[in-house]
């Protein structure tokens, strides 16, 4: 890897400041404020018995740390498919893939089919799966499915059959709010067992898209220069697929859908440090978690004690940056 450039390393100290400074506020900021030494004493002076410590180790700390794998997570999946596909609209949400796990999550909670994290993460993850192998069919039958018209297309029909298909569940089921909250997203019931979850998952799969950066920038040149340079475009599209398949079904176990997060922050740093992925991949992982981690203070103190749906806020965003990406690819 070349040497850091001054610019990138202005972004990365911004994000880790931005990041940090996120940390901090959501410690304290909920529907029941604490005071600096209330953290202190509830991090590293634990007692079960106080609610104030039991708030901030159980509830708090779980919070931030998924609100950081998750968003990175999403930000990084967004950007790695992007590339590999060379299509400015692509993300797991866009694509049908979330869609997918929130289906199979519906089924479970309904009719008892698993319970627990790891009957969730299961459950997310056979929906992904299908979603993602039904993906990997149609952008690999035909060069011509991964322009932006035929992809659009593709990821509306599949998100709204998923979409659907767990409503009428939820509806048989009587659990139409239960549903509401997997489609919009949310971090409310985040627990310790949800952030190993995360972490052993999540982390693993982001260092291998991380790892493909290299040959992403090969593909992103075209796929005739990756196959001079012996690179297979299409190892790539399918092992990049592959891997973005567990973190969303992890992701999608653990706070619902959340959308657009992998749609506009690769965009962002793609204009603020380039398109070199060795960097893009990383940096979006930065931002997103930043997004989502204020996103989620958001979510949680507009209306307290009453939380809103994180994805509210990212989906405020990502409408706009979708509707702009989709106008100037259609000139």
């Amino acid at each position: 890897m070349t040497a850091i450039s001054n610019r990138n390393k202005i972004i990365i100290a911004a994000g880790m400041l931005l990041l940090f400074l996120g940390i901090l506020l959501s410690l304290f900021a909920g529907s029941m404020d604490l005071s600096f030494s209330d953290i202190i004493h509830g991090i590293f002076y634990y007692d079960g018995s106080n609610i104030k410590d039991q708030l901030i180790r159980d509830v708090r700390i779980p919070r931030i740390i998924s609100s950081i794998l998750i968003g990175g997570m999403l930000s990084l999946s967004g950007a790695a498919i992007q590339g590999v596909i060379k299509n400015p609209v692509a993300e797991p949400s866009i694509l049908g893939v979330n869609q997918g796990a929130v289906f199979a999550v519906s089924i479970s909670s309904v009719y008892g089919i698993s319970s627990g994290g790891f009957g969730l993460f299961m459950m997310s993850f056979a929906g992904a799966v299908f979603s993602g192998i039904f993906l990997l069919f149609f952008l690999l039958s035909d060069s011509r499915n991964q322009t932006v018209s035929r992809m659009l297309l593709m990821g509306t029909s599949i998100s709204m059959f998923f979409i659907s298909m767990a409503s009428i569940v939820a509806i048989i089921g009587n659990r139409s709010q239960e549903l509401a909250f997997w489609i919009s997203g949310g971090l409310r019931n985040v627990d310790w067992t949800d952030v190993v979850f995360l972490s052993v998952i999540g982390i693993l799969f982001s260092i291998l898209l991380i790892l493909q950066a290299g040959k992403i920038n090969l593909i992103s040149l075209g796929d005739e220069s990756a196959v001079g340079l012996g690179i297979s475009p299409e190892k790539i599209k399918i092992s990049t697929i592959l891997f973005i398949i567990p973190i969303c079904a992890v992701s999608v176990s653990v706070a619902g859908s959340i959308s657009f997060i992998g749609l506009f922050v690769p965009h962002i740093i793609r204009k603020l440090s380039g398109s070199d992925y060795r960097y893009l991949l990383p940096l979006s992982f930065i931002y997103g978690s930043v997004l989502l981690v204020y996103s989620d203070i958001l979510a949680r103190t507009i209306s307290a004690p009453y939380e809103l749906p994180v994805g509210l806020f990212t989906t405020a965003i990502g409408i706009p940056v979708f509707l702009m990406l989709v106008r100037k690819e259609s000139k």
